[in-house]
């Protein structure tokens, strides 16, 4: 391989870089440097961990991230299938088909019992 066909990858390299860096500096400079307290306070899992851990709290803040996560490995897979496509067989099509239909039944009834309503 030729040193000349790195030449543009360095060159986009040393760009984003220099650009990142820039960003850096001007939010660096422009930011207030107050904390305000709702910023600073301790936050996790949908309550204040600062009170006993006796008390009851939202599954809910649970459900999302697993329906996050769920859909986010749906993705992962979705996309490779989607660049082969043109090579695959009937049954690796008919596969995927099943898989999203599973997916979006599975999210129809989480809907359906309100799982998603954040109250």
């Amino acid at each position: 391989m030729k040193q000349e066909e790195f030449t543009p990858i360095f060159i986009i390299l040393i760009i984003s870089i220099i650009f990142s860096l820039i960003l850096l500096l001007i939010s660096t400079i422009t930011s207030k440097n107050i904390p305000e307290p709702e910023k600073i306070s301790v936050y996790e899992c949908g309550f204040d961990p600062l009170k006993t851990p006796r008390l009851p709290f939202s599954i809910k803040f649970f459900l999302i991230g697993i329906l996050f996560l769920i859909f986010d490995l749906e993705i992962s897979y979705i996309f490779p299938w989607c660049t082969t496509i043109k090579e695959m067989k009937w049954t690796s099509f008919i596969t995927m088909i099943l898989f999203i239909i599973i997916l979006t039944l599975g999210f129809i009834y989480e809907w359906l019992k309100e799982g998603l309503e954040w109250e």
